[in-house]
C-alpha cells in the first residue's frame, strides 16, 4: 500500500496541506531539518502545529551535511540559475533517501501557486502528487487565517513581514530582501556577506546600462531594492531560481 507523505515546512501553508491530509489519509508528516539558520520560533511554531495536526512531525536529517554552512563551505556553491544548493542536499536529496517510488506526496502549493505546480510536474514527472490546498481553493491568506483560527500564533517571520518562513538570509532573496535582512538580523547579513567574499560569489545583481553585474552585499546600497515585490523565494521540492 502506497504511503501517503506530507511535506511540512514551517510554513503556514504547509501546515495546513498537512492538516488536511492527516484528516483525510492519516498521511505521514515530515520535515526536511534546516531548524539551525531559521528563526528560532521555528521550534515554538513546529511543536504547536504537531498537537494541531494530531500527529508526530519526524525530523529527517541529511546523512552528509550538518547545516547550510556546511554545504556553502564544502560545495563552494550558494545559488544559481537552478536555484540554492543548500535546498538540494538538505531538502530536495534528503526527501529522495526516504521516498518510495510509489508513494504519494502532499505538499502545500496554494492557488496562488498553480504555475509552481506545473513547473514542479513537468521537471518531476517521478513525482506522485496531491495539492489538498488547491483542491480546496485555499489562497495563502486562507492559510494564515486557518492558522490563527486553530489558536496558534503565525511563525515569528511572517510576524516581520516576511513573505516566506525560509533560514534567515535565504540565498535566493535579492536587495530589498537582503536590505530588510540587515536591519532584522544584521548578524545574519554579515555573516552571509563573509561567506559571499570567501566563495568571491556574489548573491544579489543589479543592471547597469543594461549589463548585468554580480552586486556583494558588503557593496549593497542600504537604499537598493522594495522587498514588497520582489518573487517569492521557495524553499522545498521546488527550489526557486533567482531569474538570472
Amino acid at each position: 500500500m502506497s504511503r501517503i507523505l506530507a511535506w511540512f515546512s514551517c510554513g503556514d501553508a504547509s501546515a495546513c496541506a498537512a492538516k488536511l491530509a492527516v484528516q483525510q489519509y492519516g498521511a505521514e508528516v515530515l520535515y526536511c531539518d534546516t531548524l539551525a539558520y531559521e528563526h528560532p520560533d521555528n521550534h515554538r511554531f513546529l511543536a504547536d502545529c504537531e498537537k494541531w495536526i494530531g500527529k508526530p512531525i519526524k525530523i529527517l536529517r541529511s546523512t552528509e551535511y550538518k547545516d547550510i554552512y556546511d554545504v556553502f563551505e564544502r560545495t563552494r556553491w550558494l545559488v544559481g540559475v537552478k536555484g540554492a544548493r543548500c535546498t538540494t542536499e538538505l531538502k530536495k536529496n534528503v526527501r529522495k533517501a526516504y521516498q518510495h517510488i510509489d508513494d504519494v506526496h502532499v505538499f502545500g502549493f496554494t492557488i496562488d501557486e498553480v504555475d509552481r505546480v506545473k513547473q514542479l510536474e513537468r521537471e518531476n514527472p517521478e513525482i506522485l502528487a496531491e495539492f489538498p490546498l488547491i483542491d480546496h481553493n485555499m489562497t495563502k491568506a486562507d492559510c494564515h487565517q486557518m492558522v490563527r483560527d486553530a489558536g496558534i500564533e503565525l511563525p515569528a517571520m511572517y510576524r516581520l513581514g516576511y513573505h516566506n518562513n525560509n533560514c534567515i538570509g535565504c540565498v535566493k532573496g535579492q536587495a530589498g530582501y537582503w536590505n530588510k535582512i540587515r536591519v532584522d538580523f544584521p548578524e545574519a547579513f554579515e555573516r552571509m556577506a563573509k561567506m559571499e567574499r570567501k566563495l568571491n560569489a556574489a548573491i544579489n545583481k543589479r543592471y547597469v546600462k543594461g549589463e548585468r553585474q554580480r552586486i556583494f552585499l558588503d557593496e549593497l546600497p542600504p537604499t537598493m531594492g522594495r522587498y514588497s515585490v520582489e518573487l517569492d523565494i521557495e524553499c522545498g521540492v521546488l527550489c526557486t531560481p533567482t531569474g538570472e
